[in-house]
């Protein structure tokens, strides 16, 4: 007799931040058990609709959208579109058949699971933030595993669920050390000149950029420093034409940079907004850190991951608000005290957990069978 084969779902997305961890788990386990059926569940309309598919992976959406807090049509259709979405998540596991489902977070993963739960099919929920999401906190009393990035995470779920695994990151942020001479090719650096990396995103963010524009001046005249400076596409063509301003030699402009891997391995300061799934990159990296927490995500959880790393003296955190005024008097500060930078560095490798998406596939594993 023919041994089925095992089926699992992974369901989320919305951003990067959720996406990304989904197709590491994903790879593991095709890595695991060559076999696997996995089918992806988001949410439509949103990225992982384009990005789940050119990763190689099926995937079905459901009509879900955010709730909207102020009471407006939103409200109404929110409501309207989690009953389809409901109704569309038991067609897709009546058909699918699986036998356990992921939830990364995001809002797809809500119908989906609480159905999963319903029919007793086995759900494992991967929370990457400090501060738990609502959705992952409604589901987490009938899931069988609950994999987090940070301790302390027995104020929001089961204590006895909870496993520390930390985030699933990108494989290519491995042995950077061996990148630096390709790094400085690619970026046309000289020896010796110190970089620093700005990163807000793959969409930008509009305060690290009028952040680093209100001191372009002083930057130009830093002869030593390299910027690499990733502005996000909603930005690029804008700051491009302020620039022309300046004496800018020392700039590298990027809408967003393809090749991160590099840019790491040869930032002696990275400046960033402290998403989870960049902190879990930012932790295997090593890099003396500045985090910038958007105010503009659900529930502050970026400030709550950025004092994660502050509480363990990991990172220095400037709040959004007076970043215009502090955020590059303290990268330079930073960039010129190497004994606080080594601290930094030391700290936050601490910190790293490399191989979370192995960890948590197995546990997937261990659920299915």
């Amino acid at each position: 007799m023919e041994k089925k084969r095992l089926k699992v779902i992974v369901s989320g997305g919305g951003t990067g931040g959720h996406i990304f961890p989904a197709i590491s788990i994903a790879n593991a386990l095709k890595e695991l058990q060559p076999d696997v059926d996995i089918l992806f569940v988001g949410a439509e309309g949103k990225m992982e609709m384009e990005k789940v598919p050119a990763a190689g992976y099926k995937i079905v959406g459901l009509p879900v959208a955010g709730f909207q807090r102020k009471l407006s049509l939103k409200t109404f259709t929110f409501f309207w579109k989690l009953f389809k979405s409901m109704m569309k998540a038991r067609s897709v596991i009546r058909e699918f058949k699986p036998n356990v489902v992921v939830g990364v977070g995001g809002y797809a993963s809500g119908p989906i699971l609480k159905t999963a739960q319903k029919k007793g099919i086995p759900t494992l929920i991967q929370e990457q933030n400090s501060y738990a999401g609502v959705t992952n906190r409604l589901l987490a009393k009938k899931a069988k595993a609950i994999c987090v990035a940070y301790e302390g995470m027995e104020k929001y779920f089961p204590a006895d669920k909870i496993i520390l695994t930390g985030n699933p990151v990108r494989q290519d942020l491995m042995n950077l050390e061996s990148k630096k001479d390709e790094a400085r090719k690619y970026f046309n650096l000289a020896e010796g000149q110190k970089v620093v990396l700005v990163l807000g995103g793959s969409l930008g963010a509009k305060t690290l950029n009028k952040s680093i524009l209100g001191y372009m001046k002083e930057i130009g005249e830093q002869r030593d420093i390299i910027l690499i400076w990733q502005t996000g596409k909603l930005y690029n063509e804008e700051i491009k034409r302020e620039l022309e301003n300046f004496d800018a030699s020392n700039v590298r402009l990027y809408d967003f940079i393809s090749h991160m891997d590099l840019a790491f391995s040869i930032a002696d300061l990275i400046v960033s907004r402290a998403g989870a799934g960049t902190i879990s990159e930012l932790c295997l990296v090593g890099k003396p850190t500045i985090l910038v927490p958007s105010p503009n995500v659900a529930e502050d959880h970026q400030t709550m991951n950025a004092r994660a790393l502050v509480r363990k003296n990991a990172a220095l955190m400037v709040e959004d608000k007076n970043a215009p005024k502090e955020l590059v008097v303290v990268a330079f500060e930073l960039l010129n005290n190497a004994k606080k930078s080594d601290e930094f560095s030391k700290n936050i490798l601490e910190l790293a957990l490399p191989n979370a998406a192995r960890v948590i596939a197995e546990k997937v594993l261990d659920l299915a069978r």
